[in-house]
């Protein structure tokens, strides 16, 4: 019955005292005679652990309702408790935290503190690991319950999916501790902690209040459906397209548009962007059996539009693939080559296979298009989820070689990871002027990679990423804190940039899910499940973009957008389509930290017409509409001479000034580019090009010159 002597000892000591028997400790004097007379009387020793059982849980045990919870004795301290099963007949009247879809049940708890204190409910221990919890705390009486605090997903033993919840408490006053059955009904434990809160790194950059804002459906974006360049939040169902308006005053109204039922509903992903030009925005479904395309009307209502074919869809993406001004569609193939849709220009959509990923066996996780190696035109990024097959794990990039073909070379540029990912956070971590790329790992650990003229340098071990155990799908970056520095988001862990390679990991701040300015105050908010997480902000400055293409596609997907600063210059790459599932803003956004003016702001569009605005307003959002400012000249090679002309098949250059690592632009006589290419040295090949009359420019740091040629 007992494993030792010593231990049947101090039980017998605890009984003693329970039962006032004596009012000091037998343990010195116990011997084992005494042991034996009191084996040999078991039955009063049982007795005696019975009333002992009976005392130490004469605490609140599992109640169905709010009622049975406050007929039954209340907690009032910290302590360990059992949930044997939720299997209440009571749910939550209100959820704190997501929303009531799926939850039959709850297991109710009457919390009364004894004093003021700071107390966390927490099913974060090593025994639930693999659990799947979520909690709600509430103050009132049952009649009228208010929102307290609540979490679904902030753990980070097991799967991730445990809850920690904290809140200030007032002595004396009733709180209902609450949890339901959305993703477990199985039983679990779960401790309370009362006084400071446990001790971390200082206090983050910034912190996320939440709300709850009631959406239908379960497939989310936040990106702008009307026009206003006021981000919105969009949740999908197979009938209905639920949009939250953004008020420009702040708050939302809701709208809700019934669609067909789609055949195909974004269980995998969801992208969005203006594929048909009419100001309004269009979504992109992509499921595990195909695609369907909601097109808007321009009026709130939508037109589906599915695709025949089998497609296992993991993230798809809204990108002018041929660069002719139109979006395309590209759309991750899990088990086949990757698909793409290609737009004539009118909306309709042509579907494509291979080209851009052809591995039989599939594995395409994570796509996300960017300008790695910084000669103006948009490159692919595919992570790829590890298989049995060392031919479909490992990671591809697929390289725009600036004539509408592509190459894959993630192996000659140091990419080639067989990486267990779903998905990649890119961005100029060290603001040195090129993107860096975090693979976030999915199982394992995380990869940092620095950006050294396009070969890929790992830093892993100096970045401070190592510090970040926890493991996901979801990994995105935007400076979160406004302080010119850009963050990553890895599964509701924050690692904010210190701008030198180096990061601070903060866990637990938000969840994973879509970003956006959902409060137009120049700060990033997130929102997922029906939780609004509202960035509070610092003071630090910003400046946030919207592209308008004219020539280019109207989203402006695919530009580089630049802004100069005396503290130096920030890029960002306008993208439809990051991390793995969700969909986040088509604005840019930029923190400038202390910074109160901007020198200019340069955006280098996928058509080659480069804008440049001078000393536009900080703290403001900006419209930049393609060719609306003029390029500056580049005087420092105005003496540039090309030759011959006409050209066969390479021109030459001179000029005084040095011409290497200059981006050459070649434009037809309909003002569309046809070829692009980061110079090497003083000549370019023009070979491909049909015969005809052509405009050369040559481009460094938004400034130009231009040349006209003829090639034979």
């Amino acid at each position: 019955m007992f494993k030792t002597y010593e231990s049947f000892l101090i039980l017998i000591n605890i009984l003693f005292i329970f039962n006032g028997l004596i009012k000091f400790s037998i343990l010195g004097d116990f011997s084992k005679e005494v042991l034996i007379k009191l084996i040999a009387n078991m039955k009063k020793i049982l007795l005696l652990v019975t009333l002992l059982s009976t005392l130490l849980n004469y605490s609140q045990t599992n109640s169905d309702t709010c009622a049975e919870a406050d007929a039954d004795t209340p907690i009032t301290g910290p302590g360990l408790y059992t949930v044997d099963a939720i299997n209440g007949s009571e749910m939550p009247p209100e959820f704190c935290v997501g929303n009531g879809n799926n939850v039959t049940a709850g297991e109710w708890y009457r919390y009364i503190p004894s004093e003021d204190t700071y107390m966390t409910v927490t099913t974060e221990l090593s025994q639930n690991s693999g659990g799947d919890t979520r909690v709600h705390i509430y103050s009132g009486n049952c009649g009228a319950l208010v929102c307290e605090g609540g979490d679904d997903d902030s753990g980070d033993i097991g799967n991730g999916y445990l809850s920690i919840a904290s809140l200030d408490v007032v002595g004396g006053q009733t709180y209902y501790i609450v949890f339901d059955d959305k993703w477990s009904a199985n039983g679990f434990d779960f401790e309370i902690y009362e006084g400071d809160p446990p001790p971390g790194p200082d206090p983050a950059p910034v912190t996320f209040a939440t709300s709850n804002i009631s959406v239908t459906g379960s497939s989310r974006a936040v990106v702008d459906m009307n026009g206003d360049y006021l981000d919105d939040i969009v949740s999908i169902t197979a009938t209905n397209v639920n949009i939250h308006l953004q008020n420009g005053s702040g708050g939302f109204t809701e709208t809700n548009i019934t669609t067909s039922n789609a055949d195909f509903t974004p269980g995998w992903s969801l992208a969005a962007g203006d594929y048909n030009a009419d100001g309004f925005t269009d979504l992109l479904y992509g499921s595990g059996s195909g695609v369907t395309f909601m097109r808007s009307n321009g009026d709130f209502t939508f037109t589906e539009f599915s695709g025949t074919e089998y497609v296992f869809s993991q993230r798809s993406n809204f990108v002018d693939i041929n660069n002719d001004g139109h979006l395309d569609a590209f759309v991750c193939h899990d088990i086949d080559p990757n698909v793409f849709y290609i737009n004539d220009g009118s909306g309709n959509l042509t579907f494509n296979q291979g080209g851009l990923g052809d591995i039989a066996g599939g594995g395409n996780y994570g796509s996300i298009w960017i300008d790695y190696d910084n000669d103006r035109d948009i490159d692919l990024f595919i992570a790829k989820c590890r298989g049995g097959s060392t031919t479909i794990n490992i990671n591809e990039m697929h390289t725009n070689n600036g004539d509408g073909t592509f190459v894959e070379n993630a192996s000659a540029i140091g990419l080639a990871d067989p990486l267990q990912t779903w998905s990649s956070a890119w961005g100029d971590f060290d603001n040195d002027g090129d993107m860096d790329v975090f693979v976030g790992a999915s199982s394992g650990s995380h990869k940092l990679m620095r950006n050294n003229n396009g070969i890929f340098e790992n830093v892993t071990a100096s970045s401070g990423v190592s510090t970040l155990t926890a493991t996901g799908i979801e990994n995105a970056t935007y400076d979160f804190d406004n302080d010119g520095n850009l963050d990553i988001a890895s599964n509701g862990n924050i690692l904010f940039g210190n701008g030198d390679m180096t990061f601070t990991v903060y866990t637990n701040q938000l969840s994973n899910g879509s970003f956006g300015d959902l409060d137009n105050d120049g700060f990033i908010d997130a929102f997922n499940g029906s939780t609004f997480y509202r960035n509070e902000g610092n003071d630090n400055n910003w400046t946030k973009i919207t592209t308008v293409g004219t020539d280019s596609n109207i989203n402006g997907i695919g530009a580089r957008v630049e802004v100069h600063t005396a503290s130096g210059v920030q890029i960002r790459d306008v993208r439809s389509g990051e991390g793995f599932r969700y969909m986040s803003s088509l604005n840019t956004h930029f923190g400038l930290g202390t910074e109160d003016t901007i020198e200019n702001i340069i955006v280098y569009w996928p058509s080659g017409i480069i804008d440049n605005i001078q000393n536009p307003p900080i703290n403001e959002s900006t419209v930049i509409i393609e060719g609306e400012s003029l390029s500056v000249e580049d005087h420092e090679i105005s003496d540039l001479v090309i030759y011959p002309n006409p050209a066969k098949e390479i021109i030459n250059f001179e000029s005084q000034a040095g011409l290497i690592n200059r981006v050459a632009t070649v434009i037809d006589i309909n003002g569309k580019r046809v070829l692009n290419a980061k110079l090497e040295g003083n000549s370019l090949n023009v070979s491909t090009l049909n015969s005809g009359f052509y405009v050369l420019r040559i481009e460094n740091e938004g400034r130009v010159v231009t040349r006209k040629f003829i090639k034979e």
